[in-house]
């Protein structure tokens, strides 16, 4: 009697690896290039968004207006916040999403600002 169900293990377990290589592949494709921009909630987005983005070079992978504020100005004001989100993606956004608080958090150092 031949048993069939060892044939189908075989070829199961051969799978296995290149699903996980696939699946890595992926994860490491959207590390390199997407990211995500968030806008704290504020008067004009009082829920505020998260979005996914294709990011340029040397952006990076979690972003916000205020992230820029600090990097260009050494600190976050209305007047700089409201420059920054003139220049935010919207021509590179994937997908929008329900303000993510921890993508803000990240890409602040951990740092929250006056809304």
């Amino acid at each position: 009697m031949i048993d069939v169900t060892k044939g189908a293990d075989a070829t199961k377990s051969k799978k296995w690896p290149w699903a996980a290589g696939l699946l890595a592949a992926a994860f490491g494709a959207f590390y390199l290039f997407c990211g995500f921009y968030s806008v704290q909630p504020i008067g004009a987005l009082p829920e505020g968004v998260t979005a996914v983005v294709w990011r340029e070079s040397g952006e990076p992978f979690f972003n916000s207006a205020d992230a820029l504020c600090l990097e260009r100005a050494d600190g976050v004001s209305l007047l700089c916040r409201g420059m920054a989100m003139a220049q935010a993606p919207t021509d590179r956004i994937i997908l929008r999403l329900p303000y993510w608080r921890f993508a803000y958090l990240e890409s602040t150092d951990g740092r929250e600002y006056d809304r």
